[in-house]
């Protein structure tokens, strides 16, 4: 069974991250013991933006939030969120095997 290093105390969130970058996690957990957890309250952040769109874009949008009986904001997320996995699939199909 290999022994497992300490872990080391952090000053702050920079200096764990970059520790992280450059540590592998096997050698400081033990991952058959791993238990699974679940956080029920935690939101995803959220950034407030200001985008200019044409008149028409956003009426259509609001016909197909009306429609599908949701904001026309939450609906401009789900399109958005839609189309950039699309773009990250596509992506990820062109390039190469190494």
């Amino acid at each position: 069974m290999k022994r497992l290093r300490k872990m080391p105390k952090f000053a702050s969130e920079d200096e764990e991250r970059k520790f992280w970058a450059k540590h592998d996690t096997t050698e400081y957990f033990d991952y058959l013991k791993a238990v699974k957890v679940s956080f029920p309250n935690l939101k995803q952040t959220s950034r407030t933006i200001s985008i200019r769109i044409p008149e028409s874009l956003l009426q259509n949008i609001k016909v197909i939030a009306n429609q599908a009986d949701v904001p026309y904001q939450s609906m401009m997320k789900m399109l958005l969120t839609e189309k950039v996995s699309e773009i990250r699939r596509e992506r990820k199909r062109r390039v190469p095997a190494a």
